[in-house]
């Protein structure tokens, strides 16, 4: 049985930056991913310093290329079906889709997060010519006819606004839900088109966006836009391990990762059910490893 001082579950920015850290530090660390990771429909990736305008697949491996010169650091490709806790927190039983087993101290969960669009076929141009996050993509499909598809008025406002900043030809889609007077005024002076018709079909090829069609039959020519999806953890270990989770779905923490649990840390996209850049997960799964090695230090000197 494989038994390390702390395991590490999700290989994105998170879960590297996380097991970089403690493998410097000298900690056996066990890393665990299965390679679900959401920003793998992307083209590239963008807002990461000396990174900027890699490709997801080559920006993890890089980050394992790494690890591989700290010999404390194992990296396992596969996927964690249960965690079991010992008394009092004191060490956590792993179990694999594999039928394996493996012990640790503690655990970092830095499994991310996925999402549920307001059209299904979005996921057709998903990480193509739709989007979701404006800092990663804008640069990339400035002053082009943009969509904006949100169900929610306070992100039709914000999405809208914020890409506003990229393009000015804007449409904004409610997908059948209804927009208020004054959030409606807010757009018009800006001379921005609201759909609130539902829609019956997005058009393209090869994930690019070329029309969207509603239910009346209109259609409109669109090269592209921003979604705003509904996020959730597909993972429930955050649930099932009993961590504290406050009424917006974000994770108690200390501010360093430590969760309300003993010995259970979170870092990245799962802490606060909301998608972050690589630049911010890459952050927090650091400070999420100094507090682990914190913990040790004062635990075992």
């Amino acid at each position: 049985m494989n038994i390390f001082d702390c395991i590490v579950i999700g290989g994105g920015a998170a879960g590297l930056s996380t097991s970089l850290t403690l493998g410097r530090a000298r900690r056996n660390i066990g890393l665990f991913d299965d390679g679900t990771n959401r920003n793998r429909v992307t083209q590239e990736s963008h807002g990461f310093i000396t990174r900027d305008g890699t490709k997801p697949h080559e920006f993890r491996e890089i980050g394992l290329k790494e690890l591989e010169k700290y010999p404390a650091i194992s990296y396992f490709n596969t996927k964690i079906t249960e965690i079991t806790k010992g008394k009092d927190n004191e060490r956590f039983t792993v179990s694999t889709e594999d039928d394996k087993e493996f012990i640790a101290e503690k655990i970092v969960l830095a499994t991310g997060v996925q999402e549920v669009f307001p059209i299904p076929s979005v996921r057709d141009y998903y990480g193509k010519s739709i989007f979701s996050c404006p800092y990663c993509d804008g640069w990339e499909m400035r002053e082009k006819p943009l969509v904006i598809i949100a169900e929610d008025e306070e992100y039709m406002l914000h999405m809208t606004k914020l890409v506003y900043n990229w393009s000015k030809d804007l449409v904004l889609i409610t997908n059948g839900v209804e927009i208020s007077e004054g959030g409606a005024l807010e757009l018009q002076k800006r001379h921005i088109p609201i759909k609130m018709e539902p829609v019956k079909k997005l058009i393209g090829a090869d994930g690019h966006l070329h029309e969207i069609e509603f239910e009346s039959g209109e259609t409109i020519a669109r090269s592209g836009g921003f979604v705003v999806p509904r996020f959730y953890r597909p993972i429930t270990f955050v649930e099932q391990l009993g961590c504290e989770i406050d009424e917006n779905g974000v994770v108690v923490t200390d501010g360093m990762g430590r969760t309300t649990q003993k010995n259970i840390y979170i870092a990245g996209e799962t802490e606060k059910l909301v998608p972050s850049s690589l630049l911010i997960s890459a952050a927090e799964g650091n400070k999420a490893a100094i507090a682990v090695n914190t913990d040790f230090t004062m635990e075992r000197f």
